[in-house]
């Protein structure tokens, strides 16, 4: 792998982590299109890592009040109530996908990454993410998120394994048919990432420590920082602008990119 292909690769990771287009189909799909090798176990927990920087770096302040607020309600201590409710529905929102992880991981890794499962994964996403976005808002608020569609969301968040359905896409599909408006369903997938992205990258580092052969230091670091960057200004500039645009330019996206597959590798 060279820097151009490093940095490439690290772009698509970091620029749609938080999008709801599916940064697990891109990556599958780039290398294929482009004739490149795999870009090995290294690269991508680098730019998990590079996107997991990102968005802690972003809500570093909404990420303080939420620990600080859950760890004093363990200690049955005064706390913002809010925000300990918060810090306990992405706690149970995130034990699904921990489940379903462990259970399926064996299909997850094998047949599931077929092109077909991706285009149409996409597509059906896609349309159900306009569905949902045509509903009124109810919930402007992040805090008044209840424990009950918290845990909702982190159900959908399941079906996040299946290469092209999209981790940010489903959970704000979710946010959406409950009631949140788009900068609180967004948010609320942000910080639900959090325990997702870091999870996935711990596995991976477990499997790195147990894999040999050599590291392309240079191509990995410029790959995290690369990832880290584009991940920090997609989010930035999505919350700013999701409001105003709506989510169908995405659905646009999709069944367009779902095409694309069904013309290209099938």
């Amino acid at each position: 792998m060279d820097s151009l292909q490093a940095i490439i690769l690290a772009l698509v990771q970091g620029l749609t982590e938080f999008l709801p287009v599916s940064s697990s189909a891109h990556l599958i799909l780039v290398p294929r299109l482009l004739g490149w090798p795999d870009q090995g176990l290294a690269f991508d927990v680098a730019v998990h890592l590079g996107t997991l920087m990102a968005v802690v770096f972003y809500f570093r302040h909404e990420l303080i009040t939420i620990i600080s607020a859950w760890t004093l309600s363990l200690a049955r201590r005064e706390h913002d109530a809010r925000a300990a409710q918060l810090g306990w529905t992405l706690v149970a929102a995130t034990l699904p996908l921990i489940a379903a992880g462990f259970l399926l991981e064996e299909l997850i890794s094998t047949s599931l990454r077929s092109p077909l499962v991706i285009a149409a994964a996409t597509a059906l996403f896609g349309v159900l993410l306009w569905v949902a976005d045509r509903r009124p808002d109810q919930v402007a608020r992040l805090t008044a998120v209840g424990f009950k569609a918290g845990l909702l969301i982190g159900v959908a968040q399941v079906f996040a394994l299946i290469p092209g359905t999209s981790r940010s896409g489903v959970t704000m599909t979710a946010g959406l048919a409950l009631g949140l408006d788009r900068e609180t369903a967004a948010r609320f997938s942000f910080l639900l990432s959090i325990p997702a992205i870091a999870g996935a990258a711990v596995l991976e580092l477990v499997e790195l420590a147990q894999s040999s052969g050599p590291v392309p230091w240079s191509e990995i670091a410029l790959g995290l920082v690369v990832a880290a960057i584009s991940a920090w200004l997609c989010i930035r500039v999505f919350l700013a602008a999701i409001e105003k645009i709506g989510m169908l330019p995405f659905v646009f996206y999709r069944l367009a990119l779902a095409v694309v597959i069904v013309l290209l590798f099938i």
